[in-house]
């Protein structure tokens, strides 16, 4: 679905972990930093692959915080590598979340869409994680949907239908997002216009474009007019 003009978009909402929060280098510092404490050490490629189709099929199931999410994940995959981590001691990874830092460019461009639009984010995390992910992120916001508000993950469309409820709608609404599979699909499916921050470059390989595909999220921002 194509961008809409810019004079009619009222709302800007965002995922925030992989948008504005760089979660894949928090995850991997975290993972790495424990695994020294046994002397183990991993091909980072494949078990961050793993670690994310292991959390999806987490999340597929039925509801449970995101810190226990992240816990059950990181046991299973670090067992799959040879790395035994007891249950127990799984906290350092929800723990590490403090430590995620915003990309380069995402406070300044958060600000510059705020100065323009009314802004939101809508997220697969609990609401305490994501109070302590926005330590890190300076804007004011207009609206927050977390999974724990809807007790469902993305791409369960329900955070999006919770968001739509709360603006009064669809219209004058775009959502920019990291994530082709929780969030461009859904939202194409409800026909809301989407950005996709694609900083893999990853391919479409026969699947439907967004409203925008950019590099970064202040390239997101200046396709709003916010630059």
């Amino acid at each position: 679905m194509a961008l809409p003009g810019l004079k009619s978009i009222e709302w800007v909402t965002t995922d925030c972990y992989g948008s504005l929060i760089d979660w894949e280098k928090g995850i991997l510092e975290a993972c790495r930093k424990e695994a020294d404490k046994d002397g183990f050490s991993f091909d980072e490629g494949p078990f961050m692959a793993r670690f994310f189709e292991v959390q999806a099929e987490i999340m597929a199931g039925s509801y449970e915080l995101y810190a226990e999410v992240l816990r059950r994940t990181i046991v299973k995959v670090a067992r799959e590598v040879g790395w035994e981590i007891e249950p127990s001691r799984a906290q350092f990874l929800p723990d590490s979340i403090a430590y995620w830092l915003p990309f380069r460019e995402a406070n300044a461009a958060m600000d510059r869409l705020a100065k323009r639009y009314q802004v939101g984010i809508i997220s697969n995390i609990d609401d305490k994680m994501l109070g302590i992910s926005r330590r890190h992120l300076r804007t004011e916001l207009d609206l927050v949907v977390t999974a724990q508000q809807v007790r469902s993950y993305k791409p369960d469309p329900v955070h999006f239908k919770e968001c739509a409820r709360r603006i009064g709608g669809k219209k004058g609404w775009v959502h920019i997002c990291s994530s082709y599979d929780t969030d461009v699909v859904p939202l194409l499916k409800m026909k809301v216009p989407v950005i996709w921050v694609n900083r893999h470059g990853e391919k479409l390989e026969g699947r439907k474009a967004p409203g925008a595909t950019v590099k970064n999220f202040r390239d997101a921002a200046k396709k709003l007019g916010a630059s």
